[in-house]
């Protein structure tokens, strides 16, 4: 289709953001409050999720935390199962099958996510935004409030509304932290002085105050600008995928009301009463169609419902619908596409089982220390020095021991190369790998080193020994 001057002006919208005005500032979002079927349910859920997220700290499988992220040391619990630097590969697996998940989900039911489990959302729709509404007052009446000079009832609404946001920002941050490091560190720092815990203590501070911005002042800019997800579901929609959408074949042309609360003649069914760009939170206009800012939030769903039942039209012309169905009347979901992401998604999944399933419960990693070659000891015998890192991953305690496979080969250090190692830790070691200069074949040779956990073989590692020249 040749473009036109209408079907330019109706793409003008594609141009711009709606939270930036003409002149570049940014233009600020009063949605008004809304009420509904959907926002109801969204409301219940957010109490799941948000209990989810703050007891997640607090919840333990076999002692263990259910999530722990801890970059630092990295060292990874999820749902109890302990991951080390050497279960990468495993880890990677279950990144790819957290976004072929994400992938699949989004080609089939489009942003809802954003709109119902997002954290972003959670907190700033039903959480800070209902505070906001407690306090200044409906939307019309923060914008009122935002336009008057500094007076008195400025600064005392502001002023409440902040140090409440504040403490709820330095709560969320604390339950940031507990995932990172746990909660027995957050607990210590709480309870010490910040000159004890310094580092800690910074951490809590930085996230409390990134909270605080993201909410107070950022709001939907992070979902428009920040998080990548909006982009990403433009490449991965199709016109099968299920979106909040406005069914243009029902609701145009527009109408408008006449004072027996009913539509004119020969109209559709949207009266352009405006309604669901006044509760959208981030401005949009959803009868333009799917668009990035758009984050599913159902809000101009409740709000055209409404006003659907008052001019006795029937409900859902705004709902959740794909392109196609709205075109045809009938949804596809098992497409192409879908079927190929499923059929990865369970080859990832399965693979991902059985890494799990023949994981080691014992790590070990042995180099020669760097930097030295062999060592010729006055006794004739030739050594090397080797250093030993084993990660137990199991809760239990665990005796780890090296012999060589060799018997030419003898273990000096460290009780003749055991160590006990505790439950689910990391720990460091050295020993040497003595041999007699009678018995040295090539300046360069191969060893095979078992490792014993509990007096029982677990696996061999293969390393080099260094030795002179044979005489």
């Amino acid at each position: 289709m040749e473009p036109t001057i209408d079907n330019l002006e109706n793409e003008k919208f594609r141009d711009s953001l709606a939270t930036v005005r003409e002149d570049g500032k940014r233009n600020w979002i009063y949605p008004k409050k809304i009420t509904g079927f959907f926002f109801r349910y969204r409301t219940y859920l957010s109490w799941v999720l948000l209990a989810i997220l703050f007891a997640g700290p607090f919840i333990k499988i076999q002692g263990k935390p259910l999530l722990l992220l801890n970059f630092f040391e990295r060292k990874f619990i999820i749902f109890g199962q302990v991951f080390w630097p050497q279960d990468t590969h495993i880890l990677l697996f279950l990144l790819l099958i957290f976004f072929v998940f994400v992938i699949l989900f989004t080609v089939v039911f489009g942003r809802v996510f954003c709109g119902w489990a997002c954290p972003q959302t959670l907190f700033m729709e039903m959480v800070f935004r209902k505070i906001e509404y407690w306090i200044e007052g409906t939307a019309s009446q923060q914008k009122k409030l935002d336009a008057m000079p500094w007076n008195g009832e400025k600064i005392r609404k502001k002023a409440i509304k902040w140090s409440i946001f504040g403490m709820i920002s330095i709560l969320i941050g604390h339950t940031a932290l507990a995932y990172l490091i746990g909660i027995e560190q957050v607990q210590q720092a709480i309870m010490h002085p910040p000159s004890e815990n310094l580092s800690t203590f910074i951490g809590l501070i930085a996230f409390s105050a990134a909270f605080f911005i993201v909410f107070t002042l950022l709001r939907e800019q992070v979902c428009l600008v920040a998080c990548p997800y909006g982009r990403l579901q433009g490449v991965l929609l199709d016109k099968n995928s299920i979106n909040v959408a406005y069914d243009h074949k029902r609701g145009e042309p527009r109408g408008k009301l006449k004072k027996s609360i009913s539509l004119e003649e020969n109209t559709g069914d949207c009266v352009d009463c405006g309604l669901c760009v006044s509760v959208c939170p981030t401005g949009i206009d959803i009868r333009h169609g799917v668009q990035m800012e758009c984050v599913n939030c159902t809000a101009c769903i409740d709000a055209c419902d409404q006003i659907m039942d008052k001019v006795n039209r029937p409900q859902g012309l705004i709902r959740y619908a794909s392109e196609n169905s709205i075109m045809s009347g009938h949804q596809k979901l098992l497409t192409p596409r879908v079927k190929g992401y499923s059929v990865v998604l369970v080859v990832l999944m399965a693979a991902f089982v059985g890494l799990l399933a023949t994981r080691k419960e014992l790590g070990a990693t042995i180099t020669r220390f760097p930097g030295m070659t062999y060592q010729e000891r006055t006794d004739g015998n030739v050594s090397n020095l080797y250093e030993v890192t084993f990660i137990n991953k199991t809760f239990e305690d665990q005796k780890v021991s090296v012999i060589s496979s060799d018997k030419r080969y003898q273990i000096e250090g460290n009780d003749g190369g055991s160590w006990a190692l505790e439950g689910e830790s990391r720990m460091e070691g050295r020993f040497f790998l003595v041999l007699d200069s009678k018995d040295v074949q090539q300046i360069n040779e191969k060893v095979e080193l078992i490792v014993l956990q509990n007096g029982e073989e677990a696996f061999t590692v293969t390393t080099n020994f260094m030795a002179p020249m044979p005489k």
